[in-house]
């Protein structure tokens, strides 16, 4: 019991840590934030675009685990395994070959609901919900017998819950931090050294499940 218990704990750690990971991605938010609060001269700017971003965010990884959860009911788990893990490798295929020629573009001027579009779309063009599938899947269909009394739609929920929390605490911190002591010089090089990270995230947790499976 005491080994299920630090296993299922494990699960939603990592969920915070792809949180973590998620918000230091400029992609993500931060350099959006950074940018319009330059833009702007305004520190409010900063904080409240937090929210939309976060928004958009949870919005994107929550549909993505929404369709893993119902394919759940009609798929074994290894199925969805390869699958999730095959996308992933050809996610991070895709963005290695075209995904600097598709980035979504705002203007400074994006209103609120303009700001948690572009997160969501940001998000779901970098496969974020894709990456969290591996850590939801035990979660939401464990393999022990009556593992989940409540189903999977509540662990599902909760995990995009302490996902999103963790992402929007590491990007509001990065943001203050560019905008109140680093500024431009980070934008000019956040794109080049984050992308390269990020797709070799994609592809070595697709191959993980494709192999693992």
């Amino acid at each position: 019991m005491r080994k299920v218990a630090m296993n299922e704990s494990s699960y939603w750690l990592a969920l915070a840590g792809l949180g973590a990971f998620h918000g230091l991605n400029p992609a993500m938010g931060w350099l959006f934030a950074v940018a319009l609060g330059l833009h702007r001269q305004s520190r409010a700017a900063v904080y409240l675009s937090l929210v939309p971003i976060g928004l958009g965010h949870a919005l994107s990884v929550s549909s993505v685990s929404a369709a893993f959860v119902l394919a759940g009911f009609v798929a074994s788990p290894r199925t969805l395994a390869v699958a999730a893990g095959h996308l992933l490798v050809a996610w991070a295929a895709y963005h290695w070959r075209w995904g600097h020629r598709h980035r979504v573009r705002f203007g400074m001027q994006a209103s609120l609901a303009g700001l948690a579009l572009w997160s969501f779309l940001m998000a779901s063009a970098h496969g974020a919900g894709l990456m969290l599938w591996p850590v939801l899947m035990p979660l939401c269909f464990p393999a022990q017998p009556g593992g989940s009394e409540t189903g999977p739609l509540e662990p599902a929920l909760t995990g995009v819950a302490v996902h999103a929390a963790a992402m929007i605490v590491v990007t509001a911190a990065i943001a203050v931090i560019v905008y109140e002591w680093l500024g431009l010089v980070v934008l000019r090089h956040a794109w080049l050294n984050v992308d390269i990270l990020w797709m070799a995230a994609l592809l070595a947790t697709g191959a993980v499940l494709v192999v693992s499976a």
